[in-house]
């Protein structure tokens, strides 16, 4: 066996896997999944690796690096990532290095000479790295043993991280055809899988898909109420557990760090407007137990190999459901039970949709709002949350886990045969074609131009539904997407279309318990009839009229245009300090929270502080 310089180890060529397994990384026998892909790659085939987070994607390629001659090249998004890959390697005495932009030409220059050399085992680099054309013809000159693309759903445009400079590495199979290429990832659907094999010119690939269930994981969401609170009360049953809470923007982090910190809690706050030596020291604090919590943007997280994260908090809701696995994922990585509980809170969806609103039209801004309506089917789903994430990722499971809230605390349950046959009835007779707005328009009876146009209003299907409200198919048809008896084809812009385990309840073979669907309208009627007391503040009646006045008068319309007096007393009434609260109250829809409540709520706020 051969020492570097450094001593650092090159393993002796042709090891078998099993030996290298053993000795350099500590490991008695492989994972489910990892053999198979091994043999696979050092046959010769190119190979796509789905693996959850801590499945142990790495040694699918780093093992296989060891049993060959050669250099492989492992292409990752991230320096941190990079870094932390490479300082495991070097740990286990493998000789392995990254090429990265914050590196100095001296240690630059010495790499590339080990490279040469054939002193280097593992070589990783960024994508845009690679695309380089002195790069990718020093590339030419080396032995290569196998190329290997980790994050890979970037390269998808159906992927929930789409990266432009990944789509571009397909050069590298039509460069070097006699390499093996793997791509991996933890986080792909059927599409996203379908356009990595297509994107990356791989050849007859031997596909692995590991389970996406992590049965430790405990799923739970609340309704949003005075989220501060929650998660302090939240950590406080964790008896100084490590946790991770993800919040939507810097702000938040800063404002949610302060408040926990004021509370006794060892927290620390990570967001990219943060600079390096912050970061870093708040990653090294993280990993060594100095700090319970760390408080960040999505900046936080990958590359991050910490296996005592007891829980991960998303204190606003994530912008699609990949991103949500694996930032939840980030927890109970030992195996050991752990939380992941999101506040939500339906505006918070809103939000989300105004921004995507200002993105530029094109398939992308399609795929982002397609991915935004399966994480708000989620945060709104009646059935088992892991049976949906499972489902989402295409392994359908039937029966319900015993480890979310959903099967913690069940809805209640009904006979929906005859509904679901009416949804899915509709649904072929529409050709398959629409999404499930348009389709809930045809079951209503809905009169408008676009059905008429299609000749749908002499559907046999139109107008059955009109007894339920649009808001109670949706539920439905969620639920029939969640059981898997309908999918959403993401390239199709979304449209329902059946799947086979749809037909025996078409025919009547088998009957189907769904979830009664929970509407708001319930909790909006008991406002409604405490209003009736009129138990409001006078004095924040009066400031609220005179806010609305101005309003009026600014934009040259009657103030009741703006908001009529009901809806003011129930704001002085039920003193909203949030979206989610301000759309709760009576007159007050998506278009005018989006245009008012930000006024309103400030000055709701500011007559609190003074009042309250």
């Amino acid at each position: 066996m051969t020492t570097t310089s450094t001593a650092e180890q090159i393993i002796e060529i042709n090891s078998d896997s099993e030996s290298i397994l053993r000795s350099v990384f500590g490991y008695q026998t492989f994972r489910v999944g990892q053999k198979e892909v091994i043999d696979a790659v050092l046959a010769g085939r190119d190979c796509v690796v789905i693996m959850p987070t801590g499945g142990g994607k790495s040694l699918c390629y780093q093992v296989p690096a060891l049993v060959c001659s050669g250099l492989t090249l492992v292409i990752s998004p991230l320096i941190s990532l990079m870094k932390d890959q490479v300082d495991q390697l070097k740990a286990n005495g493998v000789a392995a290095e990254c090429i990265h932009s914050s590196m100095v030409r001296d240690d630059l220059m010495d790499v590339y000479q080990r490279v040469n050399s054939g002193r280097l085992k593992l070589l990783y680099v960024s994508p845009e790295r690679v695309l380089m054309d002195n790069f990718m013809d020093h590339l030419t000159n080396l032995q290569l043993s196998m190329i290997a693309v980790d994050e890979a759903h970037c390269i998808s445009q159906w992927g929930h991280d789409f990266r432009p400079e990944y789509a571009a590495l397909g050069q590298l199979k039509q460069r070097f055809d006699h390499v093996p290429v793997m791509a991996l990832t933890a986080t792909a659907d059927e599409a996203t899988r379908v356009d990595i094999r297509q994107r990356l010119h791989l050849s007859d690939p031997h596909v692995y898909m590991g389970s996406f269930d992590r049965p430790n994981i405990r799923y739970t969401l609340i309704e949003k109420h005075k989220p501060v609170s929650q998660v302090i009360r939240f950590v406080s049953t964790q008896k100084g557990h490590c946790g991770i809470i993800y919040c939507g923007s810097r702000k938040k982090v800063e404002m949610l760090t302060e408040k926990l910190c004021n509370n006794h809690i060892r927290a620390a706050g990570y967001h990219a407007g943060m600079d390096a030596d912050e970061r870093a020291w708040v990653q090294d604090a993280f990993q060594k137990d100095d700090i319970q919590i760390v408080v960040a943007t999505v900046a936080f997280g990958m590359g991050i190999n910490k296996p005592n994260v007891r829980f991960v908090v998303h204190f606003d809701i994530p912008r699609n459901i990949e991103s949500y696995y694996q930032e939840t994922g980030r927890a109970g990585r030992d195996g050991l039970p752990a939380e992941a509980m999101m506040l939500y809170d339906p505006a918070d969806i809103g939000w989300l949709r105004r921004l995507l609103d200002e993105k530029e039209e094109g398939p992308q801004k399609q795929v982002e709002s397609h991915k935004l309506n399966a994480m708000s089917a989620f945060a709104e789903a009646q059935t088992c949350r892991r049976q949906v994430l499972l489902n989402y990722f295409g392994e359908y499971r039937k029966e319900p886990c015993g480890n979310c809230d959903i099967c913690l605390d069940p809805p209640k349950r009904f006979d929906a045969t005859e509904q679901a046959q009416k949804a899915l009835s509709c649904v072929y007779r529409v050709n398959q074609n629409f999404g499930i707005g348009y389709v809930v328009e045809v079951l209503r009876g809905m009169q408008n131009i676009r059905i008429r146009e299609n000749g749908h209003d002499k559907l046999s299907t139109y107008g059955i539904g009109k007894d339920y409200s649009h808001d109670y198919w949706v539920s439905i048809f969620r639920q029939l997407i969640h059981k898997g008896l309908l999918q959403q084809n993401i390239t199709r812009n979304s449209t329902l279309q059946l799947t086979e385990e749809a037909r025996p309840l078409l025919r009547g073979e088998i009957e189907l318990e769904l979830a009664v669907p929970r509407l708001d309208t319930a909790a909006r009627t008991a406002k409604s009839d405490k209003l009736s007391g009129k138990h409001y503040d006078k004095k924040l009646f009066a400031k609220l009229r005179k806010l609305r006045k101005s309003i009026a008068d600014d934009e040259n319309i009657p103030p009741y245009v703006v908001f009529n007096d009901a809806t003011l007393i129930d704001m002085a009434e039920i003193l909203p300090t949030s979206y989610g609260e301000m759309l709760a109250v009576n007159g007050v829809g998506q278009r005018k929270l989006d245009k008012y409540a930000d006024s309103f709520l400030d000055l709701i706020q500011e007559h609190l502080t003074y009042h309250g």
